[in-house]
């Protein structure tokens, strides 16, 4: 039975501009381009969880708004969960731990990169809410 996984992204958002981060090589799905977030630890709550992951993967604090949208996408290696959130950058610079590169971008944009396929519903309900 294959891994049933539970993640959050942030859509970041600043000065009408959106984050969009791209994958490592080393990643799965490398070089694919995702909201930025991760894995809910058990016993976490989604909110609490990608205010842990930002400040783990980007050393930034963010502040968790309104839900986007929550999808399920099935990868060959696992089922994902993804919830995502409008976040707003409160402290702190970018610094990449995990990322390849970053791109602030219009959400009429958002469509010129390759996105993660769990991603594209919330790339899509962005674009709608712009």
């Amino acid at each position: 039975m294959k891994k049933y996984i539970r993640v959050v992204g942030a859509v970041i958002t600043k000065d009408n501009m959106i984050l969009c981060a791209q994958r490592s090589e080393s990643m799965s799905l490398p070089l694919l381009w995702e909201f930025p977030g991760g894995k809910i630890e058990s016993n976490e709550q989604p909110e609490d969880a990608l205010k842990r992951e930002l400040k783990e993967e980007m050393n930034c604090t963010i502040l968790v708004n309104d839900k986007v949208v929550t999808t399920v996408h099935e990868y060959e290696f696992a089922t994902i969960e993804l919830t995502t959130y409008y976040s707003n950058i409160i402290s702190g610079d970018i610094y990449l731990a995990e990322h390849k590169q970053i791109k602030w971008l219009p959400a009429n944009e958002l469509f010129s990169l390759e996105w993660a396929p769990a991603d594209i519903p919330a790339v899509k309900k962005v674009m709608e809410d712009a």
